[in-house]
């Protein structure tokens, strides 16, 4: 089995989504202090811009943790 494959294997594991449920929220950390410093500069755009961001990473986790419950749903049906 190459790396490639193992690499491609992991990304589809419970562990490999929980790592991207992580990674994505830590990003949320650059968008909750960019929202504060447009709040505090009175920026409107880029106040729009954290927002979409945020939104765009609910989203993103939103998927993670339906992929993550089809693989458990997937697990039981194995055992």
């Amino acid at each position: 089995m190459s790396a490639l494959t193992k690499a491609k294997g992991f990304k589809k594991s419970k562990t490999g989504t929980y790592l991207s449920i992580g990674t994505t929220a830590f990003g949320a950390i650059g968008v909750i202090k960019q929202a504060k410093k447009a709040r505090h500069e009175h920026d409107t755009l880029r106040l729009i811009d954290a927002v979409v961001s945020a939104a765009a990473i609910a989203t993103g986790v939103a998927l993670l943790l339906r992929e993550l419950k089809r693989l458990g749903d997937d697990d039981v049906l194995l055992g």
